[in-house]
């Protein structure tokens, strides 16, 4: 089976910064693909230039390609790939609090993509929504529609971004930190909302967080991302079993475990480095405890593991440290 979603070496810039370099994965039907890394990875980038947004700021596609259904993005006109976007490609926005219109109603927010997309009346786009609410399980999904955004809660907004996401009927939804801002119970909800419509409905999802804990619990596979270059793409598995690369064993390191107790919580030590300070090799490597001569000046060059997947580090062999 062809992948829906396939990214080929895809390299970004922003003035004369470049700040994606040869990312590759690819995307199935029915399949969720978690995209990790900590802010400034480059995660939500990867979301725009899949969806078409790159240029809204001032981003650019130095190389590589992105397929979606076999069709080329790059080549397609403005026009189509706006009919893509909300229509085929379902995008659901990272703040849940910013995403919506704060002067126009919640139901006439949803419509809208159905009319546009699905070419469907004011009454039958009105009827898909309140079946989409309900589907999502927002309560008095008619007064919901007739209400505005500030009259709703962090929760219900979120579902309601995952309505318009899912009102063009969508074939793939791309997901960047839904989750974020929310408390842990309404968290579980929303995952477990997002997972039930891949399983339904053949969807594909590319699910953007940072939370480990939520690729281990959602995703198929994982592709993990630092500083803008792949470090390591396998299933879920493989991947939380035998992390082939010591950054995506730092960020399992970092999920809460009962028995940590308390003052046990591990983290990475310093942080992601900008744009403009790259450092030459890997550049996981001022972090890295197990870094040699060989990470600090040259670029590993990504190589295939035995499960299936790949990584890029000098020190990986095999499929584990």
């Amino acid at each position: 089976m062809s992948a829906l979603l396939e990214l080929h070496g895809l390299s970004v810039d922003i003035g004369n910064r470049s700040l994606l370099e040869e990312v590759s994965f690819s995307l199935e039907r029915s399949q969720i693909l978690g995209l990790v890394g900590e802010s400034g990875s480059g995660k939500s980038l990867t979301a725009l230039t899949i969806t078409g947004l790159l240029p809204l700021i001032g981003g650019r596609v130095t190389g590589g390609r992105i397929l979606f259904d076999g069709m080329d993005m790059a080549q397609l006109s403005d026009s189509s790939r706006r009919k893509l976007r909300g229509g085929r490609i379902g995008f659901v926005m990272q703040n849940p609090m910013t995403a919506l219109d704060p002067v126009q109603r919640i139901g006439e927010q949803v419509d809208v993509v159905s009319r546009l997309h699905l070419g469907l009346s004011h009454r039958d786009a009105r009827a898909r929504t309140l079946d989409l609410m309900a589907q999502l399980r927002i309560p008095e999904a008619k007064a919901v529609a007739e209400a505005y955004p500030h009259q709703l809660s962090g929760g219900m907004k979120q579902r309601i971004v995952i309505a318009i996401a899912l009102a063009g009927d969508p074939d793939l939804i791309v997901a960047d930190e839904p989750t974020t801002a929310l408390d842990v119970t309404v968290q579980a909800q929303i995952i477990q909302i997002l997972t039930g419509l891949v399983r339904e409905r053949g969807l594909a999802l590319l699910l953007i967080t940072h939370d480990m804990g939520v690729v281990a619990q959602a995703c198929d596979r994982v592709a993990v991302l630092y500083a803008g270059r792949l470090a390591e793409e396998r299933a879920v598995g493989p991947l939380f079993e035998t992390p082939a690369h010591p950054y995506t064993e730092a960020l399992i390191g970092c999920i809460p475990r009962d028995e940590m107790g308390a003052g046990g919580l591990n983290g990475i030590q310093g942080t992601v480095p900008s744009a403009a300070n790259f450092p030459p090799g890997c550049r996981f490597h001022p972090r890295c405890d197990r870094a040699v001569d060989i990470c600090r000046t040259t670029r590993p060059a990504p190589r295939p593991l035995s499960d299936n997947g790949g990584v890029a580090c000098h020190l990986a062999q095999g499929g584990s440290l």
